[in-house]
This record gives C-alpha cells, sequence and structure tokens, in this order.
C-alpha cells in the first residue's frame, strides 16, 4: 500500500469513497446482483431476452464469458450472448450495438450489462492508480418500441496509438515493439490519458450535437463516464456544459470503468432528477484509446 491521504485524493480525482467486492465476488455475482435489481425493481422478465451484451474488462474466466453465465443462471433460453471489451466505453459501445441489433430488426430485447471488478487488478503499490479505481456492476434492458425512437445520435472514435497510455497485459510482453509492465495489473499514464480526454471527447460532443442540429441547451442531462471529477471539469468547460446538468457516480463510487454511467443513471433516478423525455448525452471514453457518446431520450417503461 501507499502512503496517502483522504485530503490528496479527493482535491486531485473528486473521489471520497468506492466499493470494493470481497475476494469471493467476481464480475459475474456483482452483473447477476444488478440484473436481479433490474427486474425487482422494474418487474421484468427476462424469458424473451434474445441478445446479452456484457461489458467488462474483468470478466471471470478468458472464456465462456460473462454474458454466457448470466444466460445458465437466469436460464434463457434462446439468446445471443458475448461479452464486450470497450473499457469505460463499454456501456455506451453496448448500448449502441443493443439498439442497432433492434432497429435492424434481427432482436426485439436486449440486456445491457457493465460490470468490473477492477480491485482484483490494481496495483496497490502504485500510488497514481491504486487511488481511483472500485467494483460495480449496472444493467439495462432496451426493448423494442414502435412508437418511441429513443435512440437520437451517436458520435464514436479510436486511437489505437494511444493503447500504450492505458493498458493490463494479458498473453503479450511488449506493445508495437515497447516493453510492457507483466504483472498483469492497470497501467496508466494519467498525464496522457488527461490529455487525450479533455482533448477528444469535447469535439465528440460538438460533433454529436452538429450532427441533429441541437445545442448544448437542448441536453437536459451530460453522463460522461466519471473518470476522475477534475477531467470531468475540464470537458464541461470546454463543452459549455453547465456541471449543474451533470451526472455523475465518482465522488461514492470511484472509476469503476464501463458501470460509471449505468450508476450515475440509477443514482439519478432515486434522487427523482431523470423525468421520460429528457434528452441525455452520454458519453464513455477510455482504454484503446477509445470514445463512444450518445445522445437519447429517456424513456423508462
Amino acid at each position: 500500500m501507499v502512503h496517502t491521504n483522504d485530503e490528496w485524493i479527493v482535491q486531485r480525482t473528486g473521489m471520497k469513497e468506492r466499493r470494493i467486492a470481497s475476494d469471493e465476488e467476481y464480475s459475474s455475482n456483482l452483473a447477476i446482483k444488478a440484473i436481479e435489481n433490474l427486474c425487482t425493481t422494474y418487474k421484468k422478465n427476462l424469458e424473451d431476452v434474445d441478445c446479452i451484451i456484457v461489458a467488462t474488462t474483468t470478466a471471470d474466466y478468458v472464456f465462456p464469458s460473462v454474458a454466457c453465465q448470466i444466460q445458465q443462471y437466469f436460464n434463457i433460453p434462446h439468446t445471443l450472448a458475448f461479452d464486450l471489451n470497450a473499457t469505460c466505453a463499454g456501456f455506451t459501445y453496448g448500448l449502441h450495438i443493443g439498439n442497432s441489433l433492434i432497429t435492424s430488426e434481427s432482436h426485439e430485447k436486449v440486456l445491457v450489462v457493465a460490470t468490473e471488478t477492477l480491485s482484483k487488478v490494481t496495483d496497490y503499490t502504485d500510488r497514481t492508480t491504486c487511488i481511483l479505481f472500485g467494483d460495480g456492476a449496472g444493467a439495462i434492458l432496451l426493448e423494442r418500441n414502435e412508437n418511441t425512437q429513443s435512440f437520437i445520435a451517436a458520435h464514436m472514435g479510436t486511437n489505437g496509438d494511444g493503447g500504450i497510455h492505458l493498458y493490463r497485459t494479458n498473453l503479450s510482453t511488449t506493445m508495437n515493439g515497447t516493453p510492457l509492465q507483466t504483472n498483469e495489473k492497470i497501467v496508466q499514464n494519467g498525464r496522457e490519458v488527461y490529455k487525450w480526454a479533455t482533448r477528444t471527447v469535447p469535439k465528440g460532443i460538438k460533433n454529436l450535437l452538429h450532427t441533429v442540429n441541437m445545442q448544448v441547451d437542448d441536453i437536459d442531462w451530460f453522463i460522461p463516464h466519471s473518470a476522475n471529477l477534475r477531467m470531468i471539469e475540464s470537458i464541461c468547460e470546454k463543452s459549455q456544459i453547465p456541471i449543474q446538468k451533470t451526472l455523475t457516480s465518482v465522488e461514492y463510487m470511484g472509476n469503476t470503468s464501463s458501470v460509471t454511467i449505468p450508476l450515475a443513471l440509477n443514482l439519478a433516478i432515486k434522487e427523482g432528477k431523470l423525468n421520460n423525455g429528457d434528452t441525455l448525452l452520454l458519453y464513455g471514453f477510455g482504454g484503446g484509446l477509445t470514445h463512444l457518446g450518445l445522445i437519447v431520450e429517456w424513456n423508462l417503461i
């Protein structure tokens, strides 16, 4: 463990608390709890789910996928099931793919899950990363509705050259000829990731709005990946989005990678902030380096 204190962490990240899974809990366990909460809270049945998409960088196994474990646990009879690894952009990737499957009329009901146990892959001797990451899971059910068009716009991009700035090794010990730290823990060049995110995301937001001829004032809530509160403040300033219109989970959950956006949505629901018909701008960004933003109309049924 490294020497640090609450004041130092809060000043630099805005994080006050994080949630850590027990030694016996894995990403599949957290995912199952999130799905059970979804079904109980909103009286949903999973029997006719025909696609399960799981965003995670910390699957229990290389294979089988967490999605397949979910299918088995809930005994969903006829479904596509796969994991995707887009790190902190994973949830918006999952939503985008799920919507595409529904609008292509190949699927009717898509379960999108984000789940991470980052504490198991965090190097607690590295002061630059061990203060950031937490564990959690979130789930959302996308259903076809002929009368409502919830997905309004999408913008995405990738910068593979920046992959060296945020990685966790598996089989290879080098990236483009550069030797890597091979302890299978998260490695991050925070300065470079910060510069990339605060440059790339505001441009992506501008492109998103331009695509559908919208202005910042047309957005009710901005929900970015909760990487770091200081990073979010910079993105909001450059995008001219009031911080008061921003929903995060960073303060009490930390950086949970793909899970930060669904956690922020859940917190906003509990606080009564979200209303059907609200226009949301979701933006995931992270390792890859990759990013994907969405403008959606919130329709909770």
